[in-house]
């Protein structure tokens, strides 16, 4: 059996991803979290059976995150469970570090240090100005996770850190400025993961694949990510960088004054590079960077503005063996893209 058609055996449907639940709503107003002693009769954890404050519409988990793999039925989040409205940020993790399923509604500026733990079957969806500042969301070995419409500041480490052998993550919606590190990190076997309509800004290294060059037990065959609709707006380096990992998709995403590069395929990943709109970035693919070995690329009907030529080397595992898609227009991104990316336009 080839290479091609083992990965084909894998492909499923795209399943629908809900962002609220029709359970009941938990509206969390306290500085505390609440326990299991709580109930609709104390005022610190009012149990309500009103509709979500704020819900996004209906929408669907496209990419690797849709895909039906490794027992997941795509990437459905919190879906069936209650729909809480946290306020303050001991309540929040208290709510993102539970077992059980949530849809998580974040209500104003959640402030904390270091990478905060987020656990499986969870939704979190950012209302109106929701902001996570200072500190991150870490999945290790989760699955089924939604992270929506919520801005991303300063964290002292990563943004988002997706990690050992986590799976079926959808990071849409976001906005992400002014780490210290990396704003999305996936590494250590985490796989079947999209990163769609994000504005990444005021950063440098902005999203990595696969941690280290001695990491190829694990990442080979796995990263499979799919980042499309994204805006990648006068950040640096990694668009993303990639290590073992295959395939990566990489589509309709608009580059913009990416002075050092644009996507960094290395140490034999595949990545497709499909559709994209490069303007003001001199060097839009590399295939290897600074120590680590040449990856595989192959580049198809992006535009170039202002830019370089990309390199590509080999063959890629094609992303159509695992779901379907249709990229729009690169032509048009300049214009769709900063209109729909960010917090607000779901």
């Amino acid at each position: 059996m080839s290479h091609i058609s083992r990965r084909a055996l894998l492909t499923g449907a795209a399943a629908t991803a809900v962002t609220a639940a029709t359970a009941t709503t938990a509206s969390a107003r306290t500085t505390r979290p609440p326990t299991a002693t709580d109930s609709a009769n104390n005022p610190r954890h009012t149990v309500t059976t009103t509709n979500p404050v704020w819900a996004a519409p209906f929408h669907t988990a496209d990419g690797f995150a849709g895909t039906n793999t490794l027992g997941q039925n795509g990437t459905t989040g919190g879906a069936g469970g209650p729909v809480v409205t946290v306020r303050d940020t001991e309540t929040f993790l208290d709510y993102c570090d539970r077992n059980e399923p949530y849809v998580i509604q974040v209500d104003g500026i959640m402030q904390f240090s270091s990478k905060q733990a987020l656990r499986s079957n969870k939704t979190v969806i950012g209302l109106p100005g929701a902001e996570i500042r200072g500190g991150g969301l870490d999945m290790y070995r989760r699955q089924n996770v939604i992270i929506r419409n919520l801005r991303f500041t300063g964290a002292d480490d990563d943004a988002i850190s997706v990690q050992q052998s986590s799976h079926h993550i959808w990071i849409d919606h976001c906005d992400f400025s002014g780490g210290a590190d990396g704003l999305i990190d996936i590494v250590r076997g985490a796989d079947f993961i999209t990163v769609s309509w994000n504005h990444f800004h005021h950063h440098s290294k902005t999203a990595l694949l696969g941690h280290s060059d001695s990491n190829a037990s694990q990442d080979t065959g796995k990263l499979r990510v799919t980042f499309h609709h994204n805006y990648f707006d006068g950040t640096a380096q990694r668009h993303p960088r990639v290590r073992f990992g295959e395939p990566i998709h990489v589509y309709n995403n608009y580059f913009r004054d990416n002075a050092l590069y644009g996507v960094a395929s290395t140490m034999n990943a595949g990545v497709l590079v499909e559709a994209n709109h490069f303007e003001n970035v001199p060097h839009p693919i590399y295939s290897g960077y600074d120590a680590s070995g040449p990856g595989r690329v192959v580049e198809r009907d992006n535009v170039y503005v202002n830019s370089g030529t990309p390199q590509t080397l080999g063959t890629v595992v094609e992303p159509r063996t695992y779901y379907a898609y249709t990229p729009d227009n690169p032509s048009t991104l300049p214009s769709t893209i900063p209109a729909g990316v960010g917090v607000g336009p779901i």
